[in-house]
């Protein structure tokens, strides 16, 4: 039975990790300080696409799968339960592509609102230090 919830817990972190992804940098917009924490989902995310690599979630949810006695599956998580699920199997640089630009524009929105709120503590502070002369 620990070996199921291993696979359960793998396929829901690579659920969430795929969701924060495409959603992270929207979030920092009210919460800023996570910008951090996207970045490094995103070059991750970057890093295993471009360098052909296996996802270490992937690897759990396989080795968790034999030890449990199911099939293992010969392909990535993406794979066998995105593609030709939400997109097209032979659009896959298409979805790529489109979550980039999610991204881009993401981090774009979260660059422009922090800039107008430094502005704004900067006119704050002008203004309170013009109050105390």
């Amino acid at each position: 039975m620990g070996y199921e919830v291993l696979v359960v817990v793998a396929l829901v972190l690579h659920f969430g990790f795929l969701a924060y992804l495409a959603v992270g940098g929207y979030l920092a917009w009210w919460w800023p300080r996570t910008i951090w924490l996207h970045l490094i989902t995103a070059g991750w995310g970057v890093t295993v696409v471009v360098a052909s690599l296996t996802c270490p979630l992937t690897d759990l949810e396989r080795w968790a799968r034999a030890g449990a006695g199911q099939s293992v599956p010969d392909t990535g998580f993406i794979d066998r339960y995105l593609t030709g699920v939400i997109y097209p199997e032979d659009h896959v640089w298409t979805a790529r592509i489109v979550l980039g630009a999610v991204v881009v524009v993401s981090w774009t929105g979260f660059v422009l609102r922090w800039r107008r709120r430094r502005a704004q503590q900067q006119a704050r502070i002008s203004g309170q230090a013009a109050t105390y002369r």
